[in-house]
């Protein structure tokens, strides 16, 4: 085969290097953020407790929240620009629900960043139900003064499942923020992730299917991590729960990648789990190994992204 259209490096599936090379010429790092939001589905709008697997918003690169947005970025890009004098920055609102809050705390959390030496970029991770019209106005502003990325959270697009981790939202929520976005112009990235509670290889093969027909403008694929004190951890030791197994992982992820559109990004393969609490699969904590193992899988079958789309 000859060399994946959407990567420099040999790589079968469109890497976020290559997309920030051809957008800004250099390497972007992101600075992660946590700006203080919460959750409807932890504050009691829709639940107390989160998604099963959730142990605090995803934020164990973040600095605390006390500290104001400014001081958390200037640390975090003092960090990077240690190992990388010359990188240029993503400010990444990554803990918890970024958009839910009133327009006028988003406005006093986010503004600051675009000023911030070196920031080329800003990601918002949030949910789908977290974007009323007012919040999408205002996005759709900061869009015109900033590359901006916003983030959901999909996981699976069966509402089954979403049921069973206590998602708190449904499909067509989803598939109606991602239309929104798409309208607003904004550019969007979706996560996923594989190794659900109740799910096999078609269901997860079928969220991918689904989901690239949407054409994403990026696509993260997480592996699901037990993490301590999570109701997954309670399960997984009642041993109602099995992970994956890494071959298992890599061949579903594999195939996946097969259903979406060339075009579209693959920001991640395999998610970060903090380590000083990740209680299984051990095996992800080598995501070299990993992501080496997906590389050698779809030159051996052949197979890259988009194998399978039809426009």
């Amino acid at each position: 085969m000859n060399t994946f259209k959407y990567a420099s490096d040999n790589k079968r599936y469109h890497t976020l290097h290559y997309y920030n090379m051809q957008k800004y010429g250099e390497r972007v790092y992101k600075a992660p953020i946590d700006a203080g939001f919460s959750c409807p589905n932890i504050d009691g709008t829709k639940g107390t407790n989160g998604c099963i697997y959730c142990d605090g918003g995803s934020g164990y690169f973040t600095d605390n929240s006390c500290v104001e947005v400014s001081k958390q970025l200037e640390h975090q890009v003092s960090l990077i620009h240690q190992k990388h004098p010359n990188a240029k920055i993503n400010a990444y609102f990554q803990s918890y629900s970024n958009t839910y809050a009133p327009v006028e705390v988003l406005k006093e959390r986010f503004e600051p960043v675009l000023t911030f030496p070196d920031v080329v970029a800003v990601s918002i991770a949030t949910r789908p139900d977290c974007l009323p019209d007012d919040v999408m106005a205002y996005l759709k502003d900061f869009s015109s003064r900033t590359n901006l990325t916003v983030e959901i959270g999909l996981q699976s697009i069966n509402d089954e499942t979403a049921d069973i981790i206590g998602r708190g939202h449904s499909a067509d929520e989803f598939i109606a923020a991602l239309e929104k976005l798409k309208a607003a112009g904004i550019r969007t990235v979706v996560h996923i992730i594989n190794g659900l509670p109740g799910e096999d290889e078609k269901m997860m093969l079928e969220t991918a299917y689904r989901l690239g027909k949407m054409r994403p403008d990026g696509l993260k694929i997480h592996l699901l991590h037990i993490i301590k004190n999570t109701e997954l951890e309670r399960l997984y030791y009642m041993q109602q729960y099995i992970p994956m197994t890494m071959e298992e992982y890599i061949d579903i992820t594999v195939k996946q990648l097969e259903y979406i559109p060339p075009e579209t990004v693959i920001e991640r393969l395999t998610g970060d789990g903090d380590k000083s609490k990740l209680v299984a699969p051990l095996w992800s904590t080598d995501k070299i190994a990993v992501l080496g193992a997906i590389d050698h899988l779809q030159a051996q079958l052949d197979t890259y992204q988009g194998k399978k789309y039809k426009y």
